[in-house]
């Protein structure tokens, strides 16, 4: 069985050949609901490789060599897609540190919530503009978008709960 990070890496490449840069510029692209690193990229596509999943085509232009997905690697993409997600493992770099911010002065604390405060919402904004853009989806994406439509208004409504004397200022 493969990890979900592979899986990803496979799913790209079903459109056809990609270097690691460009499948890392891909991810990037859904970071909201999948975050992977450049060297995750990488490390991934090594152990692809390896097990025979993708093969490196001819070194392209900048001397990227692209990946493709072999036929193997197609039959251990659908038999990923086909078992049940595990449970979400949520990372929140801002929560953890919420969590001891009694060692933070008050407004150093306001501060780092407002940058995070403002992202969020600069993130709905950008979703909320893709929905309009992309009202011609495939369904499956659209619901997806529509995911991060929602986990952004939730995000936004939990800051503006948050108590007055460590709230961000509300726009």
């Amino acid at each position: 069985m493969i990890n979900s990070t592979s899986a990803a890496l496979l799913g790209f490449l079903r459109d056809g050949p990609q270097p690691g840069y460009q499948l890392h510029k891909i991810a990037a692209d859904i970071a909201p609901f999948w975050t992977v690193t450049r060297s995750q990229v990488y490390r991934e596509l090594a152990t692809l490789a390896d097990r025979g999943l993708v093969k490196r085509e001819p070194t392209g232009k900048r001397d990227a060599a692209p990946f493709s997905i072999t036929a193997k690697g197609r039959a251990a993409f659908r038999a990923w897609l086909a078992t049940e997600p595990e449970a979400e493992n949520l990372r929140i770099p801002l929560l953890l540190k919420l969590t001891f911010a009694e060692d933070l002065p008050a407004e150093q604390l306001q501060a780092m919530l407002q940058v995070h405060y403002d992202r969020h919402r600069a993130l709905l904004a950008e979703y909320d503009g893709l929905a309009a853009e992309l009202s011609e989806l495939p369904v499956l994406q659209r619901v997806t978008l529509q995911y991060g439509i929602h986990y952004e208004r939730a995000v936004i409504a939990w800051f503006e709960e948050l108590p007055a004397d460590i709230a961000p200022a509300h726009s």
